[in-house]
């Protein structure tokens, strides 16, 4: 197998099995998971053998990794293989309080967990049964907080939650704030969940109305320029909150009369109903080429087979999961939603000599967006017809359009973060965020990475010298004097950097996979230091005209112990 040192450093960090004190290689995790998952074929009559040598191919050649759980978890005791959960909150002590011991059960398991906090009634509130004042959904916020701190999932994963307040609600200025303090609520990702009253608002500087949620009442009205103005402050500072366009999110909504969205995982590209699970997956399009007559090229038949696959193999992870909540297992099982998504765009863009931030590379991520979801759709359909459409069918909006469906979504582009270190290519579809850089994982162990692609390129093109990869590891780009004197513009811009691209290419190019994707869009626009808040402004702005379903910004240096820094700056030791 093709594993990295930094890829066997994470398998036996936090995925491969141990009994009886003898670690499973990673090899035999494959195994582990494709049996479990294939057993699945049993209840519908059809080859384990089969779809375990298929579900196993797919990993092992990397070509397809299924969600951090799903590699863990199958084939184990625990056997709970979904990233993504929802729950709701209602306005009272009794929910708030279940809600918060069933989000432990599911960090326990691996799960990362999302809330909307909208329904608590506002801070110094009255409460009629004691006569006493509310705390306010800051005050919860910060309870889930500490108890996701205590659990922190047995340390295998980090607790993962997002906290989504409606933009209407009276508390909203004091949750903009409240990741102002970096050491507060680091358990949570925010997000502001904006309406389209409240974005032609900002765009016709018009005042909005607060509701209350305990009555339904209008409280006050507000100028929604400066709420909206307060979250690209806090934004440009530190990167939270991020935003998600609720509307828009339910205006794609396959099962509306099963239920509305008033959250997301916590990375925002899930949006789920209340007690609703997603299992995600990503393909490697790094590895989705042939070599051509002028290079290489998309391999358009090695991406539908395992298109195929994995959807099949995302199918079966609804049925072999052993859900934390009897409701998280109904809901889950009545619209059967997987998340097939996409890892290595960067990689394949640099791999077909187009740079991310032109018109080629936008156009390209729409075509193979659109190729991807057409697959993904019709392998669920031929499920569908062998195995029978997925029980909330006849609520959604497929019968409508005379379109069968195994799962209500299919699609979603997620972060993969670390599945795709396993798989050593670039994350989701971001662009490269560096040449070389520094990542700091879970336990503050310090991984140092140098891009293996512009290497071997640098080599190929007999450019490869000591004196330029020492300055590339140093500043993490080629954008310095020494690689300016020495590197072709043309290889240059190819070998483009995510501070290096202009904040509207990164919005263009989430809309661009968005067009074509059922559920969201995991993107971060990665601005400079010297970023402005305008900058962060324009960004937000263009995400609700272009189409996106929510956007996040980071500027770098803005918060202290980020994940990964640029190069290794003056003192870097090889």
């Amino acid at each position: 197998m093709r594993l990295t040192k930094n890829a066997i450093a994470i398998l036996k960090e936090r995925y491969l099995k141990v009994t009886n004190g003898i670690q499973e290689t990673p090899e035999e995790m494959f195994q582990r998971v494709a049996s479990n998952i294939a057993e699945i074929e049993e209840r519908y009559g059809k080859d384990v053998s089969s779809a375990r040598e298929s579900f196993l191919a797919i990993m092992r050649e990397l070509d397809f990794l299924p969600n951090s759980p799903t590699l863990m978890n199958a084939g184990r005791d625990l056997q709970q293989l979904s990233a993504c959960f929802v729950l709701p909150i209602e306005d009272s002590l009794e929910s708030i309080f279940d809600t918060l011991k069933n989000a432990a059960l599911i960090q326990k398991s691996g799960g990362g967990t999302g809330f909307s906090f909208s329904h608590i009634r506002p801070k110094n509130d009255l409460v009629k049964t004691t006569g006493g004042r509310a705390s306010g959904p800051i005050s919860f916020i910060k309870c889930y907080d500490a108890v996701t701190e205590a659990v922190k999932q047995g340390g295998v994963r980090r607790g993962a939650n997002m906290a989504i307040l409606r933009v209407d609600h009276p508390d909203i200025l004091e949750f903009i704030r409240a990741k102002a303090d970096t050491q507060e609520i680091n358990n949570f990702n925010i997000s502001v969940a904006l309406t389209d009253h409240f974005m032609k608002a900002v765009e016709n500087n018009e005042d909005y109305p607060l509701i209350n949620p305990a009555t339904n009442q209008e409280v006050r009205k507000i100028k929604a320029k400066q709420v909206f103005d307060l979250i690209v402050e806090m934004a440009w500072q530190n990167g939270e909150p991020g935003i998600v366009f609720i509307d828009r999110m339910n205006e794609h909504n396959p099962t509306p009369k099963v239920g509305q969205f008033e959250a997301t995982n916590p990375c925002a590209e899930q949006p789920l109903l209340a007690y609703e699970s997603c299992n995600l997956g990503s393909i490697n399009l790094a590895n989705m080429v042939k070599s051509g007559s002028s290079g290489w090229e998309i391999n358009w038949d090695k991406l539908e087979s395992t298109i195929q696959v994995a959807v099949h193999f995302l199918d079966n992870v609804i049925d072999a999961n052993r859900y934390p909540l009897k409701e998280i297992e109904k809901m889950t099982k009545g619209n059967r939603k997987i998340g097939l998504g996409v890892m290595g765009f960067a990689d394949l863009l640099i791999k077909l000599d187009i740079p991310y931030n032109s018109e080629e590379g936008v156009s390209l991520a729409r075509t193979l967006m659109q190729f991807i979801e057409a697959k993904a759709h019709q392998a669920s359909g031929f499920l569908a017809k062998e195995r029978g459409v997925f029980p909330n069918y006849d609520q959604s909006v497929y019968p409508a359009k005379s379109k069968v469906m195994r799962n209500a979504t299919v699609t979603t582009i997620a972060p993969t973060g670390t599945i795709s270190i396993i798989a050593n290519c670039s994350g989701g579809i971001e662009p490269l965020f560096a040449l070389a850089y520094t990542r700091r994982a879970l336990d503050d162990q310090v991984f140092y990475e140098v891009n293996p692609m512009l290497e071997n390129f640098l080599r190929e093109k007999g450019l490869y010298v000591e004196e330029l990869i020492t300055e590339i590891i140093r500043t993490g780009s080629l954008n310095n004097e020494l690689c300016r004197q020495r590197i072709p513009e043309d290889i240059r811009k190819v070998f483009v950097t995510a501070h290096e691209i202009s904040p509207i290419w990164h919005v263009r190019m989430q809309a661009a996979f968005q067009e074509f994707t059922d559920n969201a869009v995991s993107k971060t626009v990665n601005f400079p230091q010297e970023a402005t808040k305008d900058d962060v402004r324009q960004v937000f702005l263009e995400a609700y005209r272009n189409g996106c379903k929510g956007v996040t910004v980071y500027r770098s240096g803005s918060r202290p112990g980020q994940v990964l820094t640029v190069g290794c700056g003056e003192d870097c030791l090889l």
